[in-house]
């Protein structure tokens, strides 16, 4: 595969001079932006709005900057984001908008309109086509993802206790599976019962197509052999009392949310920037953030993912660790997050997205 081209771009500013949102909106331009028809078409751009507590997430102006840059191509753009499959803030479309709400993103700061992208209960997905899939033949994405003719990912690049990185594949592969395809990446795809939560209220039975929740002295058994992973017990269980293993081995869900990135990218124009600021060791999932592991680096943008995320660690990599952070305690060897997370490998979804064909890892960096 051919070198991808990624743009890079940092935090600079003249005094007087332009802000960041311009800086940023330059480089999609010099990216390569305009050459996507966006005239009348639903443009889908995907982001992180922050768990409330924590403080690390991409600030709304810039999601405006990008729907601003939608708007004067003729687009018709929209934030969105799927529902968690942990229990918290963001697990159904009323708390996903409130939290948002919460952390400063609105119709009037973002400058449009806000869509959790798996509806109300997470439930509201399409199977699309996993091209060279291993795992998958199909995964479950929401269905206002796959209902845009475009989709522009808006990432915060990031550790992440999992999966190494937080980086642009990430962002798409697991935040535009539903709930029910978050477990599928997560696990074998089968919820498991909690029972000391479990109210024996027998709504999951009967929103199961399968016959395979049994009540048995007053709390929900599943008859695995039965079970289909659907998720729709899952997303009807009033109590959260269905689970995730959340046994995942690391390299295989690294591989499961290739996957999914790859079929939610297939067949429509895509475009990527990952902005390298506030890096903190974990997720924007949690309610908290860490002091960054890294100073600001600045931002990428190009329509290659997997060469965005593999720039995106070389430029980290080659950047000075910070003092009074959470690698104050870890290995320190030639990769920070390796170093950060000693139990994953980033490199695992980067291999698995060149296999599959989502990206490329060999890329030119084009400095602006």
């Amino acid at each position: 595969m051919a070198k991808s081209q990624v743009y890079f771009t940092d935090f600079r500013t003249e005094f007087h001079g332009k802000s960041l949102l311009h800086k940023m909106q330059k480089l999609m331009k010099k990216a390569g932006f305009e050459k996507i028809d966006f005239d009348g078409k639903f443009v889908a751009i995907k982001m992180h709005f922050g768990e409330v507590g924590n403080l690390a997430f991409l600030r709304p102006n810039y999601a405006k900057a990008v729907a601003d840059y939608v708007k004067e191509l003729g687009g018709k753009p929209f934030l969105t984001d799927c529902n968690t499959l942990y229990v918290g803030g963001r697990r159904n479309a009323l708390d996903h908008l409130d939290t948002a709400a919460l952390n400063g993103f609105s119709q009037i700061s973002t400058g449009c309109q806000i869509l959790i992208g798996d509806g109300l209960k997470g439930d509201d997905e399409v199977d699309v086509p996993v091209p060279n899939g291993r795992h998958f033949r199909t995964a479950k994405i929401g269905r206002a993802v796959m209902d845009a003719d475009i989709i522009i990912s808006l990432t915060h690049f990031k550790g992440h206790e999992k999966m190494g990185i937080g980086g642009a594949v990430k962002n798409i592969g697991m935040g535009c599976g539903s709930r029910a395809g978050k477990m599928e990446m997560h696990s074998d795809g089968k919820p498991q019962v909690d029972s000391p939560s479990c109210i024996g209220c027998g709504i999951c039975a009967k929103n199961c197509a399968f016959a395979a929740l049994t009540l048995v002295n007053g709390k929900m058994t599943i008859d695995h052999t039965k079970c289909a992973g659907c998720g729709r017990c899952f997303t009807a269980c009033p109590k959260d009392a269905l689970v995730a293993t959340w046994e995942q081995q690391d390299k295989i869900l690294d591989e499961k949310t290739a996957e999914y990135a790859a079929a939610v990218l297939h067949g429509r124009p895509h475009f990527h920037i990952s902005l390298l600021c506030d890096i903190t060791p974990n997720c924007d999932c949690h309610g908290e953030n860490d002091a960054a592991i890294l100073p600001d680096i600045g931002m990428l943008a190009g329509f290659d993912p997997v060469a965005l995320d593999v720039a995106a660690c070389d430029l980290c990599n080659q950047a000075p660790r910070l003092d009074n952070s959470w690698l104050d305690d870890c290995p320190h060897s030639d990769d920070v997050f390796n170093d950060a997370h000693d139990n994953t490998r980033w490199r695992d979804t980067i291999d698995y997205a060149v296999e599959i064909g989502l990206g490329s890892d060999e890329y030119e960096l084009v400095r602006m």
